[in-house]
């Protein structure tokens, strides 16, 4: 990876000069700058040309978001918001990316020497996250999609049958980087009553609630946090809680949620594998496994799992995904029936559960 030239948006100098210390640690990284408002950030934009940003999410003269705004319509490049740990921060960090942000980092300072080394690691891995990101995709056109033709999709789903008399399909998706504005859009596209739906997003704890409310305004799906115990009904949407595990049981033929503070699994809790493996495991059939855009490989040994138990597989394609590290592991492993652009995908899920027994 070359050298990736970072420029640091805050309004309080110490924070800048924290971050900059922290990003400026890694060979990989140079901060060249930073701004204390957008103003003077439009001004180091056009003067110093930085490969990615830092961006406030609260700043003076402009709010972080109406800067983004501007600055992904008038030059778009990698951004990642830098939030409050506040409900009203966790809502417009979800709005910044909708409205093209990579990714975000929570505001934080310690002095524990262990919580620090974390943070650090945090700060880095997520800037070069989105140095590496794919922001072509928030051009992907969604109207006059041609729905492709899959016939090993087709084939398996035919020769499945339902998960119970009264649960047609259990569609099972993870995500990370890139993953709100992704599962957003799946989840509008495909609707089946008959359909359940469980899904993991690396975020976290403090911003799942604002997701999942997010996601069930814009899906016919009923849409909530997974609670430990609960049984999978049709039409319903499950999200994993953060920093816990969501796991699928079968209890005498009929599904239900289980949550556990487990250790992390590659690095994640909750975890795409974990979800995965529990539903491998435990539905014996009519499942659809799903992997989304997200760095790293979360979610692909699970796949493979769930494709290997002979149910459809899809993957995010590498031309649409923000980071194609979890859907290219999964390709990478032979776990993926498919793979295909995001307004392809709720499309062809709903195509292909018409054709379920």
């Amino acid at each position: 990876m070359s050298v990736q030239r970072v420029l640091i948006v805050d309004d309080s100098k110490a924070f800048c000069l924290f971050l900059s210390k922290i990003i400026s640690a890694d060979p990989n990284l140079d901060v060249i700058g930073y701004a204390l408002d957008p103003f003077e950030a439009r001004d180091k934009i056009k003067d110093l040309n930085p490969d990615v940003l830092t961006l406030d999410v609260e700043m003076p003269r402009m709010d972080g978001l109406t800067f983004l705004r501007n600055l992904m319509r008038l030059r778009p490049m990698p951004v990642v918001m830098v939030s409050s740990l506040t409900e009203p921060g966790a809502a417009i960090t979800l709005d910044a990316l909708e409205v093209g942000a990579i990714d975000f980092m929570v505001k934080r300072h310690t002095s524990d020497s262990q919580s620090m080394e974390e943070y650090s690691a945090e700060v880095v891995r997520r800037i070069k996250n989105a140095a590496a990101a794919n922001i072509r995709k928030k051009n992907v056109q969604t109207t006059d999609v041609a729905i492709p033709d899959v016939p090993i999709l087709n084939q398996r789903i035919r020769a499945d049958k339902r998960v119970s008399p009264e649960l047609k399909r259990l569609v099972a998706m993870g995500a990370s980087t890139g993953g709100p504005e992704a599962l957003r859009k799946v989840l509008t596209d495909f609707y089946d009553p008959g359909c359940a739906v469980v899904l993991c997003q690396h975020m976290p704890e403090r911003f799942m609630a604002a997701f999942s409310h997010r996601l069930n305004s814009s899906s016919r799906f009923s849409i909530n946090l997974a609670v430990d115990g609960e049984k999978i009904e049709p039409g319903h949407c499950y999200v994993a809680p953060g920093d816990k595990h969501l796991e699928v049981v079968n209890k005498s033929g009929s599904l239900h949620c289980k949550i556990t503070s487990d250790p992390a699994v590659s690095g994640h809790r909750p975890s795409v594998n974990t979800l995965f493996n529990s539903v491998a495991k435990e539905v014996k059939r009519g499942v659809i496994g799903v992997l989304l855009t997200g760095m790293g490989d979360d979610g692909a040994t699970g796949l493979k799992l769930i494709h290997d138990a002979n149910y459809p597989t899809i993957i995010q394609d590498e031309k649409t995904s923000a980071v194609w590290g979890m859907p290219g592991r999964a390709h990478e492993l032979g776990g993926a029936d498919q793979a295909m652009g995001l307004e392809c995908i709720g499309p062809v899920l709903n195509a292909i559960n018409k054709k379920a027994k």
